[in-house]
């Protein structure tokens, strides 16, 4: 048994949607979110900047005493995930393998579309990775910037968010994918607008629900699992924490202890 936290971090506030995922198959787990609100967002910054803030958030966590961490950013897991594993002994994962497997295992026609900022569709993160594992796959790949501010202002419904998911999805409405990979955390908010656009018969991959089901392996595996009956969740951001309460209640369903500010550079 290991009773250590968890933790896990974003650029701002949409890796409390993987929070929510970790949350729900993992009850008994403490787990600790570091939110970089101060220096939010990551996807117009350099690679290098990506790492440094990284190192850091990854460091704290680890002066924290976290068994293990997960990138809960696409920016992160495409441009500094390997920077962090080879810098840090402990178990680091992020968003886009997981997301990436389930959608292999998910797919009937090797047809498969990424949705993500323009910063994690412009990397082709998901796609190399995609391709790696099945070399002629078909990658139908749409960046859909309006999807994350349409989540922080809770418009996950009616027709100003269906009208503007219809016209992002209309490469998809034309072609053969059958399963489509939500590549940004912020998105799984609006998975029922998607839904309502693709259709019931597309396979819908959830890349934070992936990534708890793969911590909830790691941890099986090397006996981490915490023997607490009912774990908590504590919040960090590098910014005022009253804007990030104010949306929390959006991503995260499960109840957060505590948000304090902290000075992680």
């Amino acid at each position: 048994m290991d009773n250590r936290p968890i933790g896990v971090f974003d650029s701002g506030i949409g890796g409390l949607t993987v929070v929510n995922a970790l949350a729900n198959v993992l009850a008994g787990e403490t787990i600790l979110y570091v939110g970089d609100t101060a220096r939010v967002p990551y996807g117009n910054k350099s690679s290098d900047r990506i790492q440094q803030f990284s190192h850091e958030i990854t460091q704290w966590l680890i002066e924290q005493d976290c068994k293990m961490v997960v990138a809960a950013c696409n920016t992160v897991s495409s441009l500094a995930l390997d920077y962090l594993k080879s810098k840090f002994s402990v178990s680091i994962i992020g968003v886009i393998s997981p997301g990436v497997d389930y959608a292999i295992q998910a797919t009937n026609n090797w047809n498969i579309g990424v949705l993500g900022t323009q910063a994690t569709i412009h990397s082709d993160a998901y796609g190399k990775q995609l391709r790696s594992i099945q070399s002629d796959i078909t990658v139908v790949s749409q960046a859909c910037p309006l999807f994350v501010p349409l989540a922080e202002e809770g418009w996950v419904e009616g027709d100003v968010p269906l009208e503007i998911a219809k016209s992002y999805l209309q490469s998809f409405q034309k072609s053969t994918v059958d399963t489509v990979i939500l590549g940004c955390t912020h998105y799984p908010l609006l998975k029922g607008i998607i839904r309502d656009v693709l259709g019931a018969d597309i396979n819908l991959v959830d890349s934070g629900e992936a990534t708890a089901n793969v911590v909830e392996s790691i941890i099986v595996k090397n006996n981490y699992v915490s023997n607490n009956q009912h774990g908590e969740i504590h919040c960090f951001v590098t910014d005022a924490p009253e804007s990030f309460n104010a949306l929390a209640g959006r991503f995260v369903h499960a109840n957060i202890s505590a948000t304090t500010h902290i000075d992680i550079s």
